[in-house]
């Protein structure tokens, strides 16, 4: 049975992913790194540090260029930078409100479990207009290990109060599938169509290519598979 409700928030229920991609590229142009949109697209669903830190691996910048600042520096600017375009600019992806409009009417809790901040998941709240719909939302940060990590899953199934067994659980990203799949809750894919076909989404209950094609024959089908280990 399906109890809770659980979504990721960037590149599912906002459309954030661009102004992710925006920040990086502005703030590692600061340090002589200059990356193309497609190259930024790379490391999308990954904790921001790990971003930093990836890039940092595969082409160093110096001191000197850094200008003091630490990789975690870097992390804080671009996050900022998401905080400040989001509230502004970020629209809902496709069929995101009617998702959580559907759990809503059913009376079953919904919550956001994100690698973001808790400060980026209220911003992203109060844009799209979608605090009424939620039980509760909470954030990796807050957690020993983000994502791929099952921690944030898990942590919002006992804020909850339900057995992760019985959360249907949704992402777009390969390290969030991960993670709530590690965390033995039902999943659900919506990824980008650029990255639709990549064998990391095999492990997903159910693949859609966007959250308008979600009905109740999905959570039917779901329901139909066995249970998760």
């Amino acid at each position: 049975m399906i109890r809770a409700a659980i979504f990721d928030m960037d590149g599912l229920l906002v459309d954030s992913e661009p102004h992710w991609r925006a920040m990086e590229r502005e703030v590692f142009a600061t340090v002589g790194l200059l990356l193309t949109d497609e190259e930024c697209k790379q490391t999308t669903g990954l904790p921001i540090l790990d971003v930093v830190n990836y890039w940092f691996a595969r082409a160093p910048w110096t001191e000197q260029a850094a200008n003091g600042r630490t990789n975690a520096d870097l992390g804080e600017e671009i996050t900022a930078g998401v905080h400040e375009r989001i509230a502004r600019l970020a629209e809902p992806m496709p069929g995101a409100i009617g998702a959580l409009e559907f759990f809503y009417r059913q009376q079953i809790p919904t919550a956001i479990a994100s690698a973001s901040p808790m400060s980026l998941i209220e911003v992203v709240v109060d844009r799209l207009r979608i605090r009424d719909y939620l039980t509760l939302w909470h954030s990796a940060t807050l957690e020993a290990r983000n994502k791929p990590a099952p921690d944030v899953y898990l942590g919002t199934a006992r804020k909850l109060g339900v057995a992760p067994a019985d959360c249907v659980t949704f992402e777009d990203s390969g390290s969030g599938l991960l993670s709530a799949y590690s965390a033995g809750m039902r999943t659900v894919a919506v990824p980008a169509e650029f990255e639709r076909t990549n064998p990391k989404f095999d492990i997903a209950d159910i693949i859609l290519p966007s959250l308008t094609a979600f009905s109740q024959r999905t959570l039917d089908e779901i329901m139909s598979k066995k249970e998760p280990s």
